[in-house]
């Protein structure tokens, strides 16, 4: 009985040990280089992937809200940042502001007519980095039925295994600005603003 108790107690030992190791493995993956993380095929996650978008209202508020169900797959080589691909599609029927009313009017043909266009994509056709973790990517929207250029600033965050589930990630925060008259949407310019402000968190797991 003490010999097994030795060997259960061993066991353990060696079993926390591993554990210990694969966090500290785990971590030391970590970077926020984009020069250091693993090159090859991303999908975003959709449940940590997000685009919020503002207005000014009148002039009263700066109007906020979100489109919660968006896929986009990211294919990337550090050695050769600028030869990256992205490619993202929204569903447009996911818009929400945590207000019923105000939702059905948004989607209606007042504004984003989802009924006829139900996804925008973007499609980046350039990519130039800004800095070391900085990057203007450049990229064809489609929204309302209208494809114009946009240019997305993009932030590299982090790369390396989730805590959660131990997959290997890449990060990215960005932004970007377009008028919305361009694409057809043209409601209550300019006392609702032209100007919609897109805020983006974006979390892609190696494919």
């Amino acid at each position: 009985m003490l010999k097994f108790s030795k060997l259960k107690i061993g066991a353990l030992g060696l079993a926390a040990a591993l554990a210990l190791a694969g966090a500290n493995a785990a971590q030391a993956q970590m970077t926020t280089s984009p020069a250091a993380v693993l090159g090859g095929t991303y999908k975003l996650d959709p449940s940590h992937g997000k685009i919020t978008w503002s207005v000014s209202h009148f002039g009263f508020s700066t109007y906020i809200g979100q489109f919660a169900n968006v896929n986009a797959t990211l294919k990337i080589d550090p050695k050769a940042p600028t030869a990256a691909t992205l490619d993202a599609t929204v569903d447009t029927t996911s818009l929400g502001t945590l207000n019923a009313a105000l939702d059905t009017h948004l989607k209606s043909k007042d504004f984003l007519d989802v009924a006829a266009f139900p996804t925008a994509t973007f499609h980046a056709t350039k990519l130039v980095m800004t800095g070391e973790k900085t990057a203007d990517i450049t990229g064809d929207l489609t929204l309302h039925g209208v494809t114009k250029p946009v240019v997305l600033h993009a932030t590299f965050m982090q790369g390396g295994a989730n805590p959660m589930d131990k997959k290997y990630e890449l990060g990215f925060a960005g932004s970007a600005e377009i008028l919305r008259s361009e694409f057809g949407i043209k409601s209550y310019v300019p006392a609702i603003s032209d100007k919609v402000t897109l805020t983006l968190e974006a979390e892609f797991k190696a494919g």
